[in-house]
């Protein structure tokens, strides 16, 4: 038997399309580690998924955030392998070199591996995601977090569905439009993806930074828009054709809530933390 001061630390990356992401994918890791920890030499502590980015270029290849968003889904109940949305948000394709250095850097292997750390085994736990979306604003610009929303109001309107005895392909379909949010965020960047079966959009802001917004999609409008902290909330105002025109972001627990308004009109939308 290895004495436990010899054996070395093992963090496994695998970079990739994911285009989706499998069973096959995670049983590799999963043999791996295996291996690894069978020659008694070696303990692996993590496993990282890094889906490459969109300049990839590779055809028939999947939007990185969906790509992103199914991996996050198959490894949630793992406690030992993670997502990492780093290199799939580089605009241009990133060599693996490159990757290799940015995971080194990241994980900061000096701190990582004292003696008072927990890495006896491979239960390594997933990190916390942020409950506020302003935890991290004053944190470096080069942390990025990553959140995943699925609308609430949909579930409930399909039990709702179910109550009143609506058949099952109506319901089938009604599920099938479950909106999702997909919020990243480096320091005061944000990058909100709005994400259905049917239709997908995306707002790009900086805090502060007032940005021409055009609504393709929605009512295709030209806006001029101007994002703001209201303590712990994302309050947005929206100069155009339509008055009081808006909407405010706030996460409490594990949801987020969503107001939106125009002229006198006010919707109200809550998303549960997946």
């Amino acid at each position: 038997m290895e004495n436990s001061e010899d054996i070395k630390n093992v963090v496994l990356l695998a970079c990739g399309s994911f285009n989706p992401i499998t069973n096959m994918h995670l049983r590799l890791f999963e043999l791996a580690r295996d291996h690894l920890h069978a020659t008694g030499k070696y303990s692996v502590i993590k496993g990282i998924i890094s889906p490459v980015g969109d300049g990839y270029m590779k055809k028939g290849l999947i939007d990185a955030h969906h790509r992103v968003v199914m991996a996050q889904l198959a490894t949630k109940d793992s406690n030992w392998l993670d997502v990492d949305a780093w290199e799939c948000q580089q605009k241009t394709w990133m060599e693996t070199v490159r990757v290799l250095r940015h995971h080194r850097d990241k994980i900061g292997l000096n701190e990582a591996f004292k003696k008072d750390s927990n890495f006896s085994d491979t239960n390594l736990q997933k990190r916390k995601r942020r409950r506020s979306l302003r935890d991290s604003v004053g944190s470096s610009e080069s942390k990025t977090s990553l959140d995943t929303f699925n609308s609430e109001q949909t579930k409930r309107a399909s039990r709702k569905m179910s109550d009143s005895d609506i058949d099952f392909m109506t319901r089938k379909v009604a599920k099938m439009l479950t909106p999702q949010k997909v919020i990243e965020q480096q320091g005061d960047k944000f990058s909100i993806r709005t994400l259905s079966t049917f239709r997908n959009y995306l707002v790009e802001f900086k805090v502060g930074e007032e940005y021409e917004e055009d609504t393709k999609g929605l009512d295709n409008r030209k806006l001029l828009s101007l994002v703001t902290w209201d303590n712990e909330r994302l309050v947005c105002v929206q100069k155009g054709e339509k008055k009081n025109r808006g909407w405010t972001h706030w996460i409490q627990g594990d949801e987020l809530h969503l107001e939106l308004t125009c002229e006198d009109q006010l919707c109200k939308q809550v998303y549960q933390k997946v």
